[in-house]
C-alpha cells in the first residue's frame, strides 16, 4: 500500500500529488468522485467516456444476439429477481 500526502488551503483547495494524477490518469479538467464507504474516502476518476469502452467486451468466440433476444433475457432475469425476493 502507498501512501500520498496533499495539503488543503485555507479555501478548501489541495493539489493531487503527482503519482496519484498517473496513476489515476487525471488531466486539467478532469472530475473526481469521492465516494464514502463506512467511513473511509475512495477518490475515484470520472475521465472516461462510454465511448472509450468500445471493443472492450467483444468476444469473437461468442455468437451475436438481437435486440429481442437481449429484451427476453433481460425480462427473464428480472423474473428471476423477483420470484427470488417476493
Amino acid at each position: 500500500m502507498n501512501i500520498y500526502y496533499g495539503t488543503m488551503t485555507s479555501k478548501g483547495q489541495t493539489t493531487i500529488p503527482a503519482e496519484v494524477r498517473e496513476l489515476l490518469n487525471l488531466k486539467s479538467g478532469d472530475r473526481i468522485r469521492y465516494i464514502n464507504r463506512d467511513g473511509e474516502i475512495i477518490m475515484k476518476a470520472k475521465n472516461k467516456r462510454a465511448i472509450d469502452l468500445a471493443g472492450r467486451f467483444h468476444d469473437p468466440n461468442r455468437r451475436t444476439i438481437t435486440l429481442k433476444e437481449m429484451d427476453e433475457a433481460i425480462g427473464e432475469a428480472i423474473a428471476a429477481h423477483v420470484n427470488i425476493a417476493g
